[in-house]
């Protein structure tokens, strides 16, 4: 196996986590969308948790990307 295939392979497995990332955000903000259909006035204190919460979610695909990169181009 060359080395160029080889960093081609090992950056596709360093993007597996995005799939993660993916259903999670999705559950994340289904779940936003129940909590504020159920109490409407509590969507004040909810944006701002959700908000940090879709930060911290979407760095784990900021990082596997970052990783995919390196091994691609290191």
């Amino acid at each position: 196996m060359e080395v160029e295939s080889a960093k081609l392979i090992g950056a596709a497995i360093a993007l597996i986590p995005i799939l993660g990332v993916g259903i999670g955000l999705g559950n994340l903000f289904s779940s936003y969308n129940e909590a504020v259909g159920r109490n409407p006035s509590a969507a004040g204190l909810i944006d701002k948790k959700i908000l940090l919460f879709f930060a911290l979610t979407e760095a784990l695909a900021i990082f596997a990307l970052g990783v995919s990169l390196l091994i691609l181009f290191m």
